[in-house]
C-alpha cells in the first residue's frame, strides 16, 4: 500500500511525464491558451484521486501557476543567476520538479496529517 505522499508523487509523475504532450509543453506558459488548463486539470484529477479532491484542486491550481514559467524564470534569473547558461533548459527542469514535489509533500504534511 502506498503512503499519501507516494500516491501523490506517482500521480504527479504520470501527469507530468506520461500524459503531458508537446502541445501542452509548448503552450502552457500562456494562461489564455487551453494547454495549461488541460495540463493542470490532468494533474488535478490524478492528484484528487490520490490525495482527495481538495488536494487535487489546490495542487492543480498551483501546478497551473508554476506552468506559466514566471515563478521559475524569476528563480533562475535572480537566485541561480544562470538564465543564459548553455544548460538552462536542464537547469530549469529540476527546480520545477522539486517545486511540484515539495507542494505535494507540504499538502500531505500540513493538510492531511
Amino acid at each position: 500500500m502506498l503512503t499519501p505522499f507516494e500516491s501523490g508523487l506517482v500521480a504527479h509523475l504520470v501527469a507530468d511525464w506520461l500524459l503531458q504532450n508537446a502541445w501542452m509543453a509548448l503552450n502552457m506558459a500562456n494562461l489564455r491558451h487551453p494547454a495549461g488548463w488541460v495540463h493542470a486539470s490532468i494533474h488535478g484529477l490524478l492528484l484528487g484521486w490520490a490525495l482527495g479532491w481538495p488536494g487535487g484542486v489546490v495542487l492543480g491550481v498551483f501546478h497551473l501557476l508554476l506552468a506559466t514559467g514566471r515563478p521559475l524564470d524569476w528563480w533562475i534569473r535572480v537566485f541561480k543567476k544562470c538564465d543564459n547558461a548553455p544548460q538552462a533548459a536542464l537547469i530549469r527542469l529540476w527546480p520545477d520538479q522539486v517545486l511540484h514535489i515539495a507542494a505535494i509533500a507540504a499538502w500531505v504534511a500540513f493538510v492531511l496529517r
